[in-house]
């Protein structure tokens, strides 16, 4: 696609990256006489601030699935698909009052640590190989796929050579900076993004508007298409299955978020780094406050980029290249790329490094924390016991380098997929709902045993994928008949979440009918108290939550 990037674009994106670099390199320096500790490198010296924790938080969560992969969504679902921001706002909520005071009293550096110190080392293992799996294969090998294909539709360069570049640029000051030169430099990120994402949809709503601005393109909008504005599907609507109805408010969407935000090794690291558990709740808040207002940077653009090309008049005034390359209903995660080859000379620029910015946050957060785990949990007790901090700095990044390139091979080989933000949802929910089974039970109800955490683990996988594949055949004419692959797959996440519960409650209680598990979390008197500041902001956050569903139901 001939995107007419100019000289003023190159600069402004060349900038871009030398004020990343720049800065990343300057906080990753290392102190006169000081060699970094594990503590520096992996959590930041425990030093970061509120602000710097909400931002970063945002940074390493929006990528290129969002951006690329939501605004797909948007125009193949309609806003319903902002349920993953939105819940994910009342998700960090629940994380900051009921997880973190646990996590930061524990003074873990990675969640398999805790897994040890709650259950086993043995679980503690199988889930840290799990997780760098994970991260390596799913997590770090997509968002260098729908980054290298954004810069290629963008662009025009070769998707080897964008994910290449891209896994230059995050490695560059991620693998000798580790989480606080990650940190600092998503604070930039941060604003590129939003302001980048804000352009964007400016201009996708000033043309739906013919000229007349924003606001009256969002009226538009809604005007031309209100089955797209629908957060609430109903059994009709095609996407159901994707999104089904009120199982997204009471359903498996929890599962999800919970999952992601609560027991995720690239998301809570940053609030383990935090000055103070005060400190930390209170960026959680601020992280939330950000998720509410992302949907108009990455879900509406897509919306509008549907009116768009379904509007003859609407693509008269875009000119001959806008009709080339255009999104359609299969290839639907082409929408926000191609709305930014309308933007003017220097913006494009801008909008092409926020897409940058979130995607390279994202590797450098995942890169960082695939380090942690694989030197913590993996080398450290296997390999050297006694590896001073010089030494598991060192590991880090080695790893670090290792993930990154295996990522990097793994990317070309992702194509073919529509909608990646729902597949990328689909699969990690195979796994998730057993490890959230494991977590709650084990934070919250002393009996929870490792025996049982360990049978609900392994037992989660099968109960998952007898959900996601077992053939209809198999329950004609029983009770049954309904769970098959036609079941929404955030459905089937509940019900595995519940089925684990149930093993691990049972295999637990058989163990330890009298009496509590001897690891059992005792839950001090106070434990869970939080400041004005977060409850003031959290109720008004879940005012503003109960507000947009009642309004767009």
């Amino acid at each position: 696609m001939n995107t007419n990037f100019e000289i003023l674009d190159y600069i402004v994106f060349a900038l871009y990256g030398v004020i990343i670099l720049g800065v990343g390199l300057w906080v990753s320096r290392d102190k006169k006489g000081k060699t970094k500790s594990a503590e520096d490198y992996f959590l930041a010296s425990k030093s970061l601030p509120w602000w710097a924790i909400g931002a970063s938080l945002i940074a390493a969560n929006i990528s290129a699935e969002q951006f690329i992969g939501m605004s797909g969504s948007g125009f193949a679902v309609g806003l319903a698909i902002a349920s993953y921001e939105w819940m994910a706002a009342l998700t960090l909520i629940i994380v900051g009052k009921y997880f973190l005071p646990i996590f930061i009293e524990k003074k873990i550096y990675t969640i398999p640590e805790f897994v040890e110190k709650r259950f086993s080392s043995q679980l503690k293992t199988i889930l840290a190989i799990f997780w760098i799996g994970l991260y390596v294969f799913v997590n770090l090998t997509s968002v260098l796929y729908l980054g290298g294909l954004a810069l290629k539709t963008i662009l025009g360069i070769e998707l080897l050579q964008g994910v290449i570049g891209l896994a230059l640029f995050a490695a560059a000051y991620s693998l000798y900076g580790g989480l606080s030169a990650v940190a600092w430099t998503d604070i930039i990120q941060v604003v590129v993004l939003i302001i980048g994402g804000f352009i964007t949809s400016y201009l996708a709503l000033d043309i739906v508007s013919g000229g007349d601005g924003m606001l009256q393109g969002l009226y538009n909008l809604y005007e031309i298409v209100p089955e797209k504005f629908d957060m609430i599907l109903d059994k009709s609507n095609p996407e159901y299955l994707n999104l089904p109805g009120i199982g997204v408010l009471i359903g498996g969407m929890w599962v999800a978020n919970l999952y992601y935000w609560g027991f995720n090794q690239y998301i809570i690291q940053r609030t383990l780094a935090a000055k103070s558990l005060k400190e930390s709740q209170k960026g959680i808040l601020f992280a939330a406050g950000l998720k509410m207002i992302l949907p108009l940077i990455i879900v509406i653009p897509g919306i509008a980029a549907y009116v768009i090309v379904n509007d003859p008049s609407l693509l008269s005034t875009i000119g001959e290249t806008g009709l080339t390359n255009m999104p359609t209903q299969g290839s639907a995660d082409k929408a926000y790329p191609w709305l930014m080859q309308f933007l003017p000379t220097g913006l494009k620029g801008i909008a092409v490094a926020a897409l940058a910015a979130a995607i390279v946050s994202s590797l450098a957060s995942m890169l960082n924390s695939t380090a942690t785990i694989f030197t913590m949990d993996i080398y450290k007790p296997f390999f050297n016991k006694n590896a001073n901090d010089s030494k598991t700095v060192n590991v880090g990044r080695f790893s670090a380098a290792i993930a990154l390139i295996i990522a990097t091979i793994m990317a070309p080989f992702l194509g073919g997929i529509d909608q990646a933000f729902q597949f990328i949802q689909e699969y990690t929910g195979v796994v998730s709902p057993g490890i959230l089974a494991v977590f709650i039970l084990g934070l919250f109800w002393k009996k929870t045993s490792n025996k049982g955490a360990i049978y609900g683990a392994l037992s989660s996988i099968p109960i998952a994928m007898f959900l996601k594949i077992g053939p209809k055949d198999w329950f004609r004419g029983s009770v049954l008949n309904n769970i098959s692959p036609n079941l929404p797959f955030i459905d089937q996440m509940a019900i595995t979440a519940v089925l684990t519960m149930i093993v691990i409650g049972i295999v637990s209680y058989n163990e330890n009918k009298e009496a509590e598990d001897k690891k059992g979390i005792n839950l001090e008197k106070g434990i869970f108290d939080t400041s004005p500041t977060f409850n003031i902001g959290s109720f008004a956050l879940m005012i503003l939550l109960v507000g947009l569903y009642s309004f767009f139901w």
